[in-house]
């Protein structure tokens, strides 16, 4: 069993960043993604990092403006959002699960998932 919890939400302007953060209890050797949710829409995949940290996917609409980095000696897991657009308002997820990297990961590939962070972008 993997706990999963989020930090770093918030308000922030358009074209303005903020840091999500994960803390996991365990990382085991899972591979971790972010995914968000906004309201009236689908989960949708954001980004995702493989436990060597070595490989990274990226959704076309984050690509060039989010970066995930991981830390598997604090068992967090970190998003950067730079150039916030108002698309980019939801819930972000952390979660982990199976991927070896290379291709746009399946959902389903995700055993745990955290409770949910809002970001909300104000133009």
């Amino acid at each position: 069993q993997v706990q999963l919890v989020e930090s770093g939400g918030g308000l922030v302007q358009v074209g303005g960043s903020l840091r999500l953060s994960c803390a996991a209890s365990t990382f085991s050797s899972y591979a971790m993604g972010w995914f968000r949710q906004a309201p009236g829409k689908e989960r949708e995949f954001v980004a995702v990092i493989a436990w060597s940290g070595g490989s990274t996917y990226y959704a076309d609409s984050v690509k060039g403006r989010f970066t995930i980095s991981r830390d598997n000696a604090k068992n967090t897991v970190y998003l950067q959002m730079n150039s916030l657009k108002p698309e980019d308002a939801a819930v972000y997820y952390c979660a982990a699960g199976y991927y070896s990297g290379g291709y746009y990961p399946n959902q389903s590939s995700f055993v745990y998932w955290g409770q949910g962070t809002q970001v909300t972008v104000s133009s």
